[in-house]
């Protein structure tokens, strides 16, 4: 009778943990999108067009003035970091600064972190991003209003200084401001892979719907994009690409409405450059983990971050401390 409780305890632990992980290991290897094979004519010519883009031309001819003390190491960059924010959260540019922005270095590969905003409406407000941006040299601002509606231009523009003034950047991840972001694990990650090139990695979205409410901020008009569901994506709080998908991306955009969602915004630009996302379960999404310090060191993301809990969650992760199994 022992045996049997305690075989009826193993069955119900591995059960749990079954359910526990099991939707997420699925979809990461079993319900990948297959890749696209690149017999279209017009994917093949993005390619090509990408390969082939001129920095020196981008330069005299950028699509969204682009005000920037923000540079680019002229060695190679393992990562960088492009945190989208809001032009009035300095407090909380200053606390990223602090914590996982802070990181430089992963196994001995550079990391750089930058901020892409637009423009504030307070002329104030602009003095103060002035003053921040020659103080840190880490602020790309846009040309643009910074507003719900401007979030892909910001988008775009952030592929755009990327292709234009980093193009050493292996791999770039795109990331809001209220994310944690566990740099060493997410480096770790990037240097184990086999794949090299058309690197889209983040939490995938399957079959989302296009918003047809005409009375909602994220409405799309058929006109702008027909189709019942929008290709597979990464959702945009958190998502990888490596630098030839950028320029991909930064090639197929100009066929593309602005008026898409940023993440999925990319989403189209990929499907017309051959690129098929890839769901990796370690990127939260919209999702905030409760903190747990191994399970920290583990993942790559976690939203709705507070500012206490950054500091708090940073200091615990980067304490060295191994992590039992």
């Amino acid at each position: 009778l022992r045996t049997h409780q305690w075989c009826f305890i193993l069955f119900n632990v591995l059960l749990f943990h079954l359910l526990l992980f099991g939707a997420d290991l699925l979809e990461e290897y079993f319900l990948r999108s297959l890749p696209l094979s690149y017999t279209d004519a017009k994917t093949l010519e993005i390619r090509e067009r990408a390969r082939k883009l001129d920095t020196d031309s981008l330069r005299a001819n950028l699509s969204y003035t682009v005000s920037s003390a923000a540079t680019c190491s002229d060695q190679e960059v393992l990562l960088l970091v492009l945190v989208c924010s809001s032009p009035e959260n300095r407090t909380r540019r200053n606390v990223i600064r602090q914590t996982w922005g802070n990181v430089t270095d992963a196994r001995g590969y550079a990391v750089l972190t930058r901020f892409a905003l637009g423009k504030p409406a307070s002329v104030t407000t602009q003095l103060e991003i002035n003053e921040e941006s020659q103080k840190h040299r880490d602020i790309i601002e846009g040309s643009f209003i910074d507003s719900p509606e401007t979030q892909t231009q910001k988008m775009l523009m952030s592929v755009e200084w990327t292709v234009t003034f980093c193009p050493r950047a292996r791999y770039i991840l795109k990331t809001d401001e209220d994310m944690f972001v566990g740099i060493p694990s997410l480096a770790g990650y990037l240097l184990s892979l086999t794949q090299l090139e058309d690197v889209y990695i983040g939490r995938v979205i399957h079959q989302g719907a296009p918003d047809r409410d005409p009375e909602s901020p994220s409405f799309v008009p058929i006109h702008q994009y027909s189709e019942e569901f929008y290709p597979d994506y990464c959702a945009g709080s958190a998502f990888v690409m490596s630098q030839d998908v950028a320029r991909k991306v930064y090639v197929a955009a100009k066929e593309v409405p602005v008026s898409v969602p940023p993440d999925i915004f990319v989403g189209i630009c990929a499907k017309k450059a051959g690129i098929t996302p890839i769901h990796s379960s370690r990127f939260s999404g919209e999702k905030h983990i409760s903190y747990n310090r191994c399970c920290y060191k583990f993942i790559f993301t976690s939203s709705n971050m507070k500012e206490d809990e950054l500091f708090k969650d940073w200091e615990e992760t980067s304490d060295g401390k191994d992590c039992s199994l």
